[in-house]
């Protein structure tokens, strides 16, 4: 599997604590748009992105951001 599935043509805007966190690459998880190891048998990797105060994110679900984890409006042209 090299090319990734969509899940949505919206991000998902979600409030994270401080942490390190892995975003899924490769649209299979199931607890989208964090990654739950699903990648495994493709070579797609995960993206690890880290906060470091409480706050609101935008990340991608089309898996077509140039700015990985998060959306960079490219679903709008899905």
């Amino acid at each position: 599997m090299s090319n990734p599935k969509c899940t949505a043509k919206s991000p998902a805007e979600i409030e994270l604590e401080p942490d390190t966190y892995y975003w899924c690459s490769c649209g299979a998880t199931q607890n989208d748009p964090f990654c739950d190891g699903a990648h495994r048998d493709t070579d797609m990797h995960p993206v690890s992105f880290t906060i470091d105060t409480k706050e609101t994110v935008a990340l991608c679900r089309c898996r077509e951001t140039k700015t990985p984890p998060y959306c960079d409006g490219s679903h709008k042209e899905l």
